[in-house]
């Protein structure tokens, strides 16, 4: 079997320890001030900000270098409205019947119910998929590797990037999301992961009052 072709690591901008520290700080304290946001203004976000962004969130790492995550963004408003209508079905009965007490008292203090304008207001929406397995050109199921894992950081990169773009951001997971692949005309191949509320928030927008675990609480370092 023959090597694997590589090639060389692009070169990046020499830096002390200490501008390594700084950087790093200061992009912590960037990200300490995201918040999730649930009032959204309907201003519109050009298509090239969200294109950018969801290049940054295709570099994540993936599993066997399959990139199994699948975004579609969403501006069109009769399409919005069609995944608000499906999704707000799921969220009454989820709140009226799915969910147990404990579920509901936990989201008490962040206000939530099943009604979900902002899948309307915000100006775009982005749906996020991941292959449960590829499927090559005869039409045959290729094994996925970590694609829940995959996903998630390419997520995670996502909403980083939006964030660092002055764009706020809701993850929406109602359950189940198989309205999503109707909706898009989605492949049987493609789960639904979530949806990415993305736009700018409301004038005097507010959030609730909750705070983060210090870093001492979810990290330790054994040196």
């Amino acid at each position: 079997m023959s090597a694997p072709a590589t090639l060389l690591l692009p070169a990046r901008a020499p830096m002390t320890d200490a501008g390594r520290i700084a950087v790093a700080a200061a992009f912590a304290d960037e990200l300490a001030g995201r918040r999730t946001v649930r009032e959204f203004a309907p201003t519109p976000v050009p298509r090239e900000l969200i294109a950018h962004c969801l290049r940054a969130a295709g570099s994540a790492p993936s599993g066997a270098n399959q990139q199994p995550w699948r975004f579609v963004a969403v501006a069109d408003p009769q399409t919005k409205r069609r995944i608000r209508a499906a999704a707000e079905a799921e969220e009454r009965a989820f709140y009226e019947h799915r969910a147990p007490k404990e579920w509901l008292d936990a989201l008490a203090p962040l206000g939530t119910d099943a009604d979900k304008p902002f899948l309307e207001v915000a100006p775009w929406l982005i749906a996020i998929f991941y292959e449960r397995f590829g499927i090559d050109a005869e039409g045959n199921k290729e094994k996925r590797y970590y694609p829940h894992e995959s996903v998630g950081i390419a997520t995670g990169l996502l909403i980083a990037a939006l964030h660092r773009a002055g764009l706020a951001t809701l993850t929406h997971t109602p359950s189940p999301m198989g309205f999503l692949n109707a909706v898009l005309d989605r492949p049987r191949n493609e789960m639904p992961y979530l949806l990415l509320v993305v736009g700018h928030p409301a004038e005097g927008c507010r959030v609730p009052a909750i705070e983060r675990l210090p870093l001492e609480a979810y990290a330790s370092f054994r040196e």
